[in-house]
């Protein structure tokens, strides 16, 4: 919940101006600002995604916001279960399910964020946590409808605090994301795109894309300054 119009246009020129990168880039603004940006990114190779979106298709729901609606401003991704929306605002599993199905339908591609608590890292339960949190989730689709997702590892000691897990530690904890993965669907699970988010920025994103099982980064803090995100990008393209 960042910016103002004039800000997010001053954000979206300074990425655009240095694209397009070798990496798939996205941007997932404010819902206020998607009709905006959308047309700031009309021609461009980046793509649009909403944060965060409602279950339901339509309804009195007053203040929501569909999927289908998002989608019809350009977007193509749709955040779900980020670790804001799970702590801030009670978000359960039960609901993360709900709305991934929601992004589903709609035609959109979910990214399903997963992570875990300084608490629940110090007292080694990091694997226990991000099964649970994907295993409530693969347990209600079929290998190809879950599959059409992409997985986010953000721990979420590592929000907004300045600190990051080490590129050996995201990695480790990837594979065993993708080891997870696999035992419902080896295949799929070495094609699904499983990205790192946790204090990214243009210092530590080489390293952290350099790890085997690490396909790109969700970008929190670093995101709001465009020279940041813009070498952030360029950093994946060694790797």
């Amino acid at each position: 919940m960042n910016g103002t119009r004039e800000s997010v246009t001053e954000l979206v020129a300074t990425v655009t101006e240095s694209s397009p990168f070798q990496c798939e880039t996205l941007i997932c603004p404010p819902t206020i600002f998607l009709p905006h940006v959308s047309g700031l990114l009309e021609g461009n190779s980046i793509v649009l995604g909403a944060q965060n979106i409602d279950s339901h298709r339509s309804g009195a729901y007053t203040g929501e916001v569909s999927a289908s609606m998002v989608k019809e401003f350009g977007c193509e991704y749709v955040l779900v279960g980020h670790s804001e929306r799970r702590t801030m605002f009670g978000e359960t599993d039960k609901d993360v399910v709900a709305k991934y199905g929601a992004v589903l339908d709609a035609g959109l591609i979910p990214i399903l964020c997963v992570g875990e608590t300084l608490d629940q890292r110090n007292a080694g339960k990091t694997r226990e946590v991000v099964s649970g949190q994907l295993d409530a989730v693969m347990q209600e689709f079929s290998p190809q409808e879950f599959f059409a997702g992409i997985i986010a590892y953000e721990p979420v000691w590592a929000i907004g605090t300045g600190e990051t897990a080490t590129p050996e530690l995201a990695g480790e904890i990837h594979g065993n994301i993708r080891a997870i993965l696999g035992e419902k669907d080896e295949d799929l699970a070495i094609q699904m795109r499983v990205l790192y988010g946790g204090s990214v920025n243009p210092a530590n994103a080489a390293g952290l894309m350099a790890e085997t099982d690490i396909d790109g980064a969700l970008v929190g803090g670093a995101s709001l300054v465009g020279t940041d995100f813009v070498a952030i990008c360029k950093a994946t393209e060694a790797n």
